[in-house]
């Protein structure tokens, strides 16, 4: 079963940067689009970024989109979250997962997702 892994969270400051990485160590992710979403305290969960299954389509919430870069490496089997720019709104824990079928948009805005990740924690704070 695939088990995804976050890494690259932690505390920053307003205006900074942190770049997410999601892996399966040991397994391939070309076969699954791959979304990151976040969830702060009492809010819902929310799609982020999503990516296609060669990377070559993206989709990113309205908040992020100029902001945040969703990325992959096949041949590293990772994606990234590139995230400028942050706020303290964007403090939340942030999730990977991964779904076979959807379209970038689709997985994002449902919130679908075969498998998910235990999360990393990103606080953005002075």
């Amino acid at each position: 079963q695939l088990q995804l892994v976050e890494s690259g969270g932690g505390l920053v400051q307003p205006g900074g940067s942190l770049r997410l990485s999601c892996a399966a160590p040991g397994f391939s992710l070309d076969d699954y689009v791959i979304g990151w979403f976040r969830q702060a305290p009492g809010k819902e969960r929310e799609g982020v970024s999503c990516i296609s299954k060669r990377g070559l389509a993206t989709y990113s919430a309205d908040s992020v989109a100029d902001r945040f870069t969703i990325s992959r490496d096949n041949s590293k089997h990772t994606v990234y979250l590139q995230m400028n720019s942050l706020k303290p709104e964007d403090t939340a824990i942030y999730y990977c997962a991964a779904d076979g079928g959807p379209t970038v948009q689709a997985m994002c805005v449902q919130k679908s997702g075969d498998y998910w990740g235990q999360g990393t924690q990103v606080t953005v704070s002075s």
